[in-house]
């Protein structure tokens, strides 16, 4: 019994133990670290990065949340599997331990040697996200900004931006000590919503200060979007954070990053923000031609095209509302449907938020939870995949997950549902979905 008169019945387990029951496909084993840690990164000096094979990733962090249970079993962890759990030390794990006692679960194992252990042991598996080197920790990005260097770095130049759309007010009242403010609209046109001309991309990233060697860190603050507010979107920070890297990405500059779970991640590790404004220093030249990856991005004689294949997915990375053409999801788009053929890949409540690819403190989604939900639907990754959404900026962040994933042949219909809609002679369709392939197929030819 421990101090706080809690019965902890769980046994300690060893090295060896716990790889004979990576086959056990009852035990589940859950890695109680951040969710940085889990991706891939190195935060307490172990020796390789990632995580056990099959674990599910539920940080000790989280333990104090009124949706803990609901997330528990979100992931599909049920009081009849024995658990094992990890963290980076022992009262990591015990505390999440203690969480599952509370909340009926029994057969628990904790495993205490994951740096001394498993990660030191190169004959031992470990998994992680195959580019988790982009989204970056707070950790990582606070070292950057006071040493010029940091791991898996090096490069001579960075610039950090906080991104936000028409709202200078989310980077006035607090942003992390030099970054530069970025309004979307340097990039997307406000007309369209689509990507602005390679001309005015170069001008912009001269003002900026980004050239296509420039590593570039972005993010951006989550202010609780509101449909009933005129520009849901000026709220909705780290969904414009994702457009940008996917537009710097489309340019042609090198190393784009996201800081994993944007302004909330940095507060919530403790780091302060400032108010003081940072003017950016402009580059002579971006270095080479834009669009440097043209693929990247899909217009819309590409998605018909897409549509039309059947090793191909136009994705729609938009609410169950709007696919079924319930909403629009916008208050400047009048009508209301989907793509024929379209793929729906479920991005969450409504256009301004995305509770499906993230966690409750705006971090990244588990990827394999991300694949898993894709491949449900048919979105796999030896098929081309492009994602969609109205104006593009949750194709952004979908597309980026894919390639955070490293899937090969992804990109972003940049138009979405507001260029298709916008033409009278483009198919659409309303309710739950029924035709066939063929049929789909036809409607768009």
């Amino acid at each position: 019994m421990n101090k706080e008169g809690i019965t902890t019945p769980w046994k300690k387990i060893s090295t060896r133990q716990l790889r004979d029951r990576l086959n056990d496909k009852r035990t589940q084993i859950i890695d109680v670290r951040p969710v940085d840690a889990y991706n891939g990164w190195k935060l307490r000096g172990e020796a390789r990065g990632g995580h056990i094979p099959g674990a599910r990733s539920l940080p000790a962090k989280w333990r104090d949340y009124i949706d803990w249970i609901e997330i528990v079993r979100a992931k599909g962890i049920r009081p009849a599997q024995p658990l094992v759990l990890y963290g980076y030390h022992p009262g990591e794990a015990e505390a999440v331990g203690r969480q599952f006692l509370r909340a009926g679960y029994e057969n628990i194992a904790v495993y205490h040697d994951f740096v001394p252990g498993w990660s030191a042991d190169r004959q031992l598996p470990l998994e992680r996200l195959a580019r988790y080197r982009q989204l970056v920790p707070a950790q990582w990005l606070a070292q950057l900004l006071k040493d010029g260097h940091a791991p898996e770095y090096d490069n001579q130049r960075f610039v950090l931006a906080h991104a936000h759309y028409r709202n200078p007010d989310a980077y006035t009242q607090g942003h992390i000590a030099g970054a530069i403010p970025l309004d979307t609209n340097m990039l997307e046109s406000p007309q369209t919503w689509n990507r602005r001309s390679p001309e005015e991309l170069k001008q912009a990233f001269a003002h900026l200060g980004i050239t296509r060697d420039t590593t570039v860190i972005l993010y951006g603050r989550f202010s609780f979007p509101d449909n009933r507010d005129p520009f849901p979107g000026s709220s909705a920070g780290q969904l414009a954070a994702m457009r940008c890297a996917f537009l710097m990405m489309y340019a042609g500059v090198r190393d784009v990053r996201i800081l994993n779970g944007g302004l909330q991640s940095w507060r919530d590790a403790g780091f302060s923000i400032v108010r003081e404004a940072v003017e950016p220093r402009p580059a002579a030249d971006f270095g080479g031609a834009i669009p440097a990856r043209p693929e990247l991005a899909v217009d819309i004689a590409e998605a018909k095209r897409i549509l039309r294949e059947k090793d191909q997915n136009l994705v729609s990375v938009r609410s169950w509302r709007e696919f079924t053409g319930e909403v629009s999801g916008y208050h400047y788009i009048e009508k209301k449907g989907r793509i024929p053929g379209a793929v729906f890949g479920n991005c969450g409540s409504d256009a301004y938020h995305m509770e499906n690819y993230r966690n409750l403190d705006h971090t990244a989604r588990e990827y394999q939870e991300i694949e898993k939900m894709w491949s449900n639907a048919g979105i796999t990754p030896e098929k081309r995949n492009a994602f969609y959404c109205g104006t593009g900026w949750r194709g952004s962040e979908a597309f980026f997950h894919a390639w955070l994933m490293g899937w090969p042949r992804i990109s972003v219909f940049d138009g979405g549902w507001f260029e298709w809609s916008n033409d009278e002679k483009n198919p659409f369709e309303t309710g739950i979905p029924e035709r066939t392939f063929e049929e789909q197929d036809r409607a768009v030819a």
